[in-house]
């Protein structure tokens, strides 16, 4: 039976607006991502050309069935009423089930800083696994792109926030914008209440 190695990360937990993103990989256990994916790293120190790059060489080997992701979106909504960690453990949950319904058939499932996977799953956390671990360096790669192209699909249909630029987080320009127009329906309440 085939063993895969899952990685797990989420980008977007501290934006006040749009979702957070759980990116979720699974490759072979043997697989050797340094060669696959040339330059892979955390999403964070990466350039948006290099991350895009890199994503769209995860959704060939995908279209080839070598290696599998996916993605889930916890809503402004979700995090408001149910707490950002609640909202991304559930992402995770569902994520890791759909994507590996058959925990026997994972070897590990290695996930960064305090995140956890369902219990049936053997796993690891890793403090800066992003960094240190190519697998979850994917998936940070995955949730980031993911849902950094989410909110400029946004970007048209609230123009007024600058969703393109900022992506949701609280820069200058986009608090400025909440003054001037308030709140819309993607952004986070609970993390808006002090502006």
């Amino acid at each position: 039976m085939k063993e895969f190695l899952i990685g797990v990360d989420e980008a977007g937990r501290g934006p006040l607006a749009g979702p957070v993103s759980v990116g979720i990989v699974a490759v072979p256990y043997d697989f050797d991502i340094k060669t696959a994916f040339p330059g892979v790293a955390d999403s964070k120190v990466l350039s948006e050309t290099k991350r895009e790059l890199l994503f769209e060489r995860l959704l060939e080997l995908q279209a080839e069935k070598v290696v599998s992701y996916t993605i889930v979106f916890a809503s402004a909504e979700t995090i408001d009423r149910e707490g950002i960690t609640k909202a991304v453990l559930d992402s995770i949950y569902r994520g890791v089930r759909e994507l590996a319904p058959d925990a026997a058939t994972v070897r590990e499932v290695l996930l960064d800083g305090l995140l956890k996977a369902p219990p049936e799953y053997a796993q690891q956390t890793i403090i800066r696994g992003d960094a240190t671990e190519p697998v979850i360096s994917l998936a940070s790669i995955a949730a980031k792109v993911s849902r950094d192209r989410f909110m400029k699909d946004l970007a048209g249909k609230f123009p007024e926030y600058g969703f393109a630029q900022h992506k949701g987080y609280g820069t200058r320009a986009h608090i400025e914008a909440i003054a001037t127009h308030g709140l819309c329906e993607i952004h986070r309440r609970s993390f808006c209440r002090s502006l």
